[in-house]
């Protein structure tokens, strides 16, 4: 008798980006609608039935333990601000909010054998690329156009060159990092996957046994610690780039 290919295991690699479903081709420039793009908009989506659910109908008094959650959640983001970046930045709340849980849900959608968002470096350079537009609004704010301009050639105008290059590498490395991590772990996983598969394979067992529950013990890792870890590492290290450009050079 055949076995199921889902018993099988696996028996190939194949590590490339994100499926194209769809081409768009307007104005000469050819526009792919990937996997990512869809999973992005299907997360909004859970992400905003869930917020609206939890806040509907809120009380003054909270006493539905939906609302309890989400006041305890808000509480936990303001008090890690607080201790980051000072009080004084309680509306950057949202963004690290909405950056963290992005992130960490994009990652583990890897739990459901769906290609992880934050695989796609378009997607953790485009964060990336976010809070450096914030990091050099915050540095023009706190100092002036002319101080910002005046602060690439801190402490002596030679080092404009290096400050330069300092600069532009911050979302470059903010955004590799995420995504190397993750694409990493991903491709981590097939490889051991496909090893333990050959392994059965090679001891003549028709059912890849040895891949059963091994590949759950390094999910719980890459997918579950390892997701969680990148997102928080992400928004921490954001918090910390716009708290320094908030001080004055």
């Amino acid at each position: 008798m055949k076995v199921s290919d889902f018993f099988r295991g696996v028996t190939e690699i194949d590590v490339k980006g994100p499926h194209v479903i769809k081409s768009f081709d307007i104005g000469g420039i050819t526009i792919n609608l990937t996997e990512t793009i869809v999973l992005g908009w299907f997360l909004i989506a859970i992400i905003a039935l869930v917020l609206w659910l939890m806040t509907r109908n809120m009380e003054k008094v909270p006493t539905k333990k939906r609302q309890i959650v989400a006041e305890w959640i808000v509480s936990a983001l303001n008090d890690l601000l607080d201790d980051t970046m000072g009080k004084s930045f309680r509306w950057f709340t949202p963004y690290v909010a909405t950056i963290f849980i992005f992130s960490l849900l994009g990652s583990l959608l890897s739990l459901f054998g769906l290609r992880p968002m934050t695989a796609d470096f378009n997607v953790t350079f485009c964060w990336a690329l976010m809070t450096f537009v914030m990091i050099q609004y915050t540095k023009i704010k706190t100092n002036g156009f002319l101080g910002y301009l005046k602060g690439f050639c801190a402490p002596f105008p030679v080092m404009l060159p290096m400050n330069l290059v300092s600069e532009v590498s911050t979302p470059i490395s903010m955004g590799f990092r995420h995504f190397g991590n993750v694409a990493g772990g991903m491709i981590i996983s097939s490889l051991i996957y496909f090893a333990l598969t050959g392994i059965s394979t090679a001891i003549g067992l028709s059912v890849p046994v040895l891949s059963i529950g091994i590949p759950a013990v390094l999910s719980a890792y890459f997918d579950l610690f390892s997701g969680f870890m990148q997102a928080f590492i992400f928004v921490m290290l954001t918090m910390i780039y716009i708290a320094s450009a908030a001080e004055k050079d």
